[in-house]
């Protein structure tokens, strides 16, 4: 039973993380790529507007910095919890 609280700890901040990279994602690749594209497309990147480029390429690099942000912060996470494989 004293284990409880630590697992609860440990999914509480494992959930937090994941609905944090999920609204970054969701406002990287919805929200600039299709809502926010008519505000953004006064800027340009690479010879397009940053709406396009969002929608294009953006969203997807954004994607993989938020991978390896999420294996960084779980490994964290993990020792601080006392789970982890080391």
């Amino acid at each position: 039973m004293a284990e409880q609280p630590n697992n609860n700890a440990y999914w509480a901040a494992n959930i937090r993380l994941v609905t944090i990279c999920l609204v970054i994602w969701a406002i990287a690749s919805y929200g600039f790529a299709i809502l926010l594209r008519p505000m953004l497309s006064g800027i340009a990147v690479g010879g397009t507007d940053l709406g396009f480029w969002f929608a294009q390429q953006g969203s997807i690099l954004v994607f993989l910095v938020l991978i390896f942000f999420y294996a960084w912060r779980m490994n964290k996470i993990d020792k601080e919890h006392g789970v982890d494989e080391e």
